[in-house]
C-alpha cells in the first residue's frame, strides 16, 4: 500500500484577494432604490392578478344578450 511520492502544489484559497468580514452599512440612495423596485414589483404583479381574474374577451358575460329591456 504504498504510494508513489506525489509533490502537490498547496491549493489556492477560495477567497484569496477577497474582502472578508462586515459589509457596510447602506446608503440613503440604496435604500430608496430597494424600496422603489419593491413597490414596482407590487404593483405590477397586482395589475397582472387583476388582468387575470377579468372577464376573457369573448366570455359569455360580455357576449350575452339584454333579457330586461
Amino acid at each position: 500500500m504504498d504510494q508513489p511520492n506525489v509533490v502537490t502544489k498547496p491549493r489556492e484559497p477560495w477567497n484569496k484577494g477577497k474582502l472578508v468580514g462586515q459589509k457596510a452599512p447602506f446608503k440613503l440612495k440604496e435604500i430608496w432604490a430597494i424600496r422603489i423596485r419593491l413597490r414596482l414589483g407590487r404593483e405590477r404583479t397586482f395589475a397582472r392578478g387583476h388582468a387575470a381574474l377579468g372577464p376573457r374577451p369573448g366570455s359569455s358575460s360580455t357576449t350575452r344578450p339584454d333579457l330586461h329591456r
